[in-house]
């Protein structure tokens, strides 16, 4: 048995023969199995049988777990795409004009990229741990839409992975239904690099959630939010949030620019009164 298994362990050392999940699979239980001889006529399997069966072991369940498919790899590259691409705009400090200045600091900038059009930028810290905060945005998307009036409805259509969703968002009409009902389907990705946390997304297709009667299907991204604690403050949180959005629709766009830079602000504002309401006091 123990030459079979030496040959079987041989052939998958070639390249073309590592990539067979089968093989590969083959060669783990073979493994499995010569341990388990050896430990059977040994008087007391040494460590290492224990260390390399536990080993084995585990190569057996991972290549037991499910790979991506085309369509997921296609979903998880169109997430970090949008991740690279918004922070290479926002690392990009030229050229940022003033849309508006909240007297409790909170700040809407803007910039027209070749590219992509005009971008928002909001900058705001938020009296709450980074923590509690990617905690709401991220773990509680889909309850965004009981706390912030600009959102009627996310909806997670798919999780591919740890990092990356696929969501359905349906917006809020405009006050005077200045801007219509409009729906977005998105990849977003979220990562966290030390102790910044980032959440990016944009526009894609998905198969089973076509336009929506009584919504225009608009386009976002690249977008994202960027968390971090505030220096010397941990308490607190300084977020970032680039907003790019084609509202699509026959739309002024001076009224498109009032609105969007207008979102931003009440977000901020409705996010702390949200956490208010739901982080528990401490004395």
């Amino acid at each position: 048995m123990l030459p079979a298994t030496s040959k079987l362990c041989a052939a998958i050392s070639y390249r073309h023969l590592r990539n067979m999940t089968g093989l590969r699979r083959q060669a783990a239980v073979a493994i499995s199995q010569e341990l388990s001889r050896l430990a059977s006529h040994s008087p007391g399997p040494s460590t290492w049988i224990h260390q390399v069966r536990r080993r084995s072991s585990l190569l057996s369940s991972r290549l037991e777990e499910k790979p991506f498919s085309e369509v997921e790899m296609s979903y998880i590259k169109q997430g970090e795409e949008a991740l690279q691409k918004s922070l290479r705009i926002l690392e990009d400090q030229d050229d940022w004009k003033t849309e508006t200045v909240a007297g409790n600091g909170d700040k809407v900038l803007s910039k027209v990229l070749p590219d992509v059009g005009k971008v928002f930028r909001l900058e705001v810290v938020v009296d709450q741990p980074l923590d509690t905060v990617y905690g709401e945005l991220v773990d509680n998307m889909e309850q965004m839409g009981d706390w912030n009036p600009n959102v009627k409805e996310v909806r997670i259509l798919e999780k591919i992975g740890k990092d990356t969703v696929i969501t359905h968002e349906k917006a809020a009409a405009t006050p005077g239904n200045i801007v219509g009902p409009r729906d977005f389907v998105s990849v977003r990705c979220a990562k966290r690099r030390g102790s910044t946390c980032v959440l990016a997304g944009m526009s894609t297709t998905y198969g089973a959630m076509p336009e929506q009667e009584g919504f225009i299907r608009a386009e976002n991204g690249p977008t994202c939010m960027v968390l971090r604690p505030l220096p010397g403050s941990p308490s607190q949180t300084r977020l970032t949030w680039l907003l790019s959005i084609d509202l699509k629709g026959w739309l002024p766009k001076t009224i498109i620019n009032q609105v969007l830079s207008q979102t931003q602000v009440d977000f901020a504002k409705h996010l702390r009164q949200r956490l208010a309401r739901t982080v528990p006091v401490t004395c």
